[in-house]
């Protein structure tokens, strides 16, 4: 009964997008504000109703009613309850359902917290992510019911994935999703505005914390999924361009671009058509992702594995909601004519250069992804594109964008002096120097690789910091102590973006010592051999028998010590684990962390003569991955939390209209930065 009440809200909520997605829109054509009035209500109630479906799956998921087909494909009795809940989305069609939910999310969020927008655009706002909306749900409906029963029904269910049994992964897509399908709001702020043919400071304005917030999401779905591919699939990588890891870059990527390229939107009243098209090309690639995953043309531990029939639907999806969005893009957009000139040298031309150079390296990763699918179904040969072509293409293009960065950052609106700058950031210049050669001297016999991976993280760091500063004390007439002072009173956006591009300095510390600073040692052994990695010895202890709540596991216990000195230093302990349910066998590393990095260990498959094969590894600096994704977050946050960066819109005084709506421009606020 829970499951056919499932079902039916489904229905129903189908039957809301309509509504929604035809109503305002004519309301707002027409200039009809009870019509207009229709978008709110009814994004709010899509939202509730999406919600009570995906309960009454997650029930049938709890109770394991292995009368609905879904939850005996993809769960099991014995399952802990943790993996029972995750297994809601851990499928294709409880994983759209998910994705629906965002949807309406968002929306719902937009009719709450955008009292304030011009009746017109949100009304239109609300119309196209409805439009969205009943898209998938036509999807659901028609190929991918969550709700259809078996009969009779079986006694077990064949079990989640076991390498979507992990608590990273339980919470990763939940993460993902709502940077993936958040950055569908400002899709439809775009589209609405194109519809309108009116881009303003206002929009950006409203449009960015929007932005911002799905890309937090995204920042935090995908340093997650890395920490999971890190430690659960026992290679000791964090990330190996997988094409749908690549699905999820490429949205954050141009997300990153569109949150810089609305500030000038917003400061400077110009890049007002670039800066639209970045919002359809980041949904439209979180769409190329949906599709990548779906359609059944590729295989991956995060891929979905389905009828391609049903990728043609999605193909469909696809091609109506980019094609039509570039078609009125490119209707709207010759009127979208910016007002604000502004020299090369200057806080613009470093925000246009940010933006080139990040739509330059999505356009690289989208290559690389997309090319060898596109080779297979016009010539039937398969290639793999793998590290090797994104290391060549991809990381010289972050780099020229890194050392920019610290430069950028400094240069006033208008007109920039180079030289002046540059003398700014003498300080920054000696630390690199200096902080490179100690690094040099305490890592001895790198590659040069790692080192300047290390110099371009202090250099961006150091550069960061002084910006903060400048902005602390702009002049050597307020004093030391007034400019700590007056750090603590800066805004939170411009403490957000001090903690975000330090999160990016740290970032590159942890993926250099990661990716180039490694080592490792493949070896076979029977317990009591020990094999030296680095600076360490691994002991084998012993190889025992355990058991699991829905597994039998043989766990090697390794012991670490000094080489040189012998003192110990940890014990290591790694599974492999076989699932009673499905009889696959997964990988659980042995870790032990300090900031220094990781010691990384992983009993492999027995060997014939009564040993196992195993895998070590020394992993300078990975935790500091983990940290400077956690600064970005938590950037993202701070700068959200800003007052003059609210989401939503700003609030009317009195009788005055919220800028934007009447308003000229310049009656904005001091953009956030």
């Amino acid at each position: 009964m829970i499951a056919e009440l499932g079902h039916f809200a489904l229905t129903l909520a189908a039957a809301l997008a309509l509504i929604q997605a035809t109503v305002p829109m004519v309301g707002a054509a027409r200039r009809d504000h009870a019509m207009m009035a229709v978008a709110a209500p009814a994004a709010i109630v899509q939202f509730l109703v999406l919600g009570l479906s995906f309960a009454a799956l997650m029930h049938a998921y709890v109770t394991s009613d292995f009368s609905v087909k879904n939850v005996v494909l993809n769960s099991h009795s014995l399952k802990p309850m943790l993996y029972k809940i995750s297994g809601t989305w851990g499928n294709h069609e409880g994983s759209l359902l998910l994705w629906v939910a965002v949807l309406a999310l968002f929306g719902a969020l937009v009719a709450l917290f955008g009292r304030n927008l011009p009746p017109t655009l949100k009304a239109r706002t609300l119309g196209v992510q409805a439009l969205i909306t009943l898209g998938f749900l036509a999807f659901m409906l028609l190929t991918s019911n969550p709700f259809e029963r078996v009969f009779p029904p079986p006694l077990e269910g064949n079990d989640l994935n076991p390498l979507l049994q992990d608590p990273g992964l339980a919470f990763h897509p939940p993460m993902l999703y709502v940077g993936y399908v958040g950055l569908s709001i400002a899709f439809s702020f775009a589209c609405a505005a194109l519809i309108e043919g009116k881009v303003d400071a206002a929009w950006a304005r409203w449009v960015r914390p929007w932005t911002l917030l799905a890309w937090i999401f995204l920042t935090a779905g995908i340093a997650l999924g890395s920490w999971w591919a890190y430690y659960e699939l026992g290679w000791g990588g964090f990330w190996y361009w997988d094409p749908v890891e690549n699905a999820s870059f490429m949205p954050w990527l141009a997300a990153t671009a569109l949150l810089h390229s609305a500030i000038v939107v917003e400061k400077r009243d110009t890049l007002k058509s670039w800066t639209i098209l970045l919002a359809i090309i980041a949904f439209g690639l979180s769409l190329i992702g949906t599709f990548l995953v779906r359609s059944g043309v590729l295989t991956s531990v995060h891929a979905f594995a389905v009828d391609p029939d049903r990728g043609i639907f999605i193909l469909l999806l696809l091609v109506l909601a980019i094609g039509g969005s570039l078609a009125l893009y490119a209707w709207r957009a010759p009127g979208l004519k910016g007002g604000g000139l502004f020299r090369p040298v200057s806080r613009e031309g470093a925000l246009v250069m940010n933006n080139l150079l990040l739509s330059t390296a999505a356009a690289t990763v989208f290559v690389g992804t997309l090319y060898p699918l596109f080779l297979e179904v016009v010539t039937g040969e398969k290639i793999s594109v793998g590290p090797p072509y994104f290391n060549i293409t991809f990381v010289p293009i972050m780099a020229v964008l890194v050392a920019a960065l610290g430069v950028g950052a400094m240069l006033p609106w208008k007109r920039g002096d180079l030289p002046a700058v540059t003398r700014k950031l003498t300080a920054a210049t000696i630390f690199t120097a200096g902080a490179t050669a100690v690094a040099i001297l305490f890592w001895t016999g790198e590659s040069a690789l790692a080192y300047a991976g290390l110099a371009f993280s202090f250099w961006l760091g150091a550069a960061t910091m002084v910006h903060l500063w400048q902005r602390a004390r702009p002049t050597k007439r307020v004093s030391v102590a007034d400019g700590f002072r007056r750090m603590r009173d800066l805004p939170r956006a411009v403490w957000g973006m001090t903690l975000a591009h330090l999160g990016v300095a740290v970032l590159i510390f942890g993926a250099t010592g990661a990716s180039v600073m490694t080592k490792e040692t493949i070896a076979a052994g029977v317990p009591g051999d020990s094999f030296t990695v680095g600076d360490y010895r691994f002991t084998l202890d012993r190889v025992e028998q355990v058991p699991g709540p829905n597994y039998r596991a043989e766990r090697g216990t390794f012991r670490v010590y000094d080489a040189e000195s012998g003192d110990f230093i940890a014990d290591l302990a790694s599974e492999r684990r076989r699932y009673v349910a499905s009889g696959q066998e997964t990988t659980e590393a042995g870790i032990a962390t300090d900031l220094g990095g990781d010691l990384y260990a992983v009993l492999g498959q027995p060997a014939d003569d009564g040993g196992w094969s195993v895998r070590l590894y020394r992993k300078p600096l990975v935790p500091w991955l983990w940290i400077g994704s956690t600064l970005l977050v938590i950037g993202g946050f701070l700068s959200l939390s800003d007052r003059r960066l609210r989401v939503g819109a700003p609030t009317r005084s009195g009788a005055q209209e919220a800028p934007g709506a009447d308003a000229p421009a310049g009656a904005a606020p001091e953009p956030a930065e």
